[in-house]
């Protein structure tokens, strides 16, 4: 199984297939379960621990970077809303999710946190880079609409738009 750490070398090498973008703060992944389309996470790198051990500019550009990931995917999705998660309490790295929210979901649970869905993990569709790619590259453009500096990379979404 691969970590988050081996995973971000591997972005790094261009190697990751989830792997949306690098911004100045870190790694953009689309969720390998794709339960909600287009959740994502953006992971600090260089890597930290937490929030806490980012301090000045590398604190205002990741909260900068994940405000502007929320906007994008809600702009490429058309969800209703987004909702923020940074818990921190399993990985030991920094890392922010971005959970797009639907008026399709059930009512009894679009209110409540994504975790409160019965077996949500089990029942999702893993993530498919041919389904996704279009998904990918339009997140992207609106990062780089909303003025992100997303990197000039060779991502592996490309070869399949």
């Amino acid at each position: 199984m691969t970590t988050t750490f081996t995973r971000l070398e591997e972005a790094d090498r261009d190697e990751v297939p989830t792997a949306l973008c690098r911004l100045d703060s870190g790694w953009v992944f689309f969720g390998d379960s794709q339960f909600l389309r287009g959740y994502c996470i953006l992971f600090a790198h260089p890597k930290v621990s937490s929030l806490c051990q980012l301090a000045g500019d590398a604190r205002d550009t990741f909260l900068r970077d994940y405000a502007l990931l929320g906007d994008a995917v809600q702009a490429a999705t058309g969800a209703a809303r987004i909702n923020y998660s940074i818990l921190g309490n399993v990985l030991p790295i920094l890392h922010g999710h971005i959970f797009p929210r639907y008026d399709s979901e059930d009512p009894a649970f679009r209110p409540k946190a994504v975790w409160t869905y019965p077996d949500f993990e089990a029942r999702s569709p893993r993530f498919d880079l041919a389904q996704s790619a279009d998904l990918m590259a339009h997140t992207c453009a609106e990062l780089q609409k909303l003025g992100a500096n997303v990197q000039d990379r060779d991502y592996p979404w490309l070869s399949h738009v």
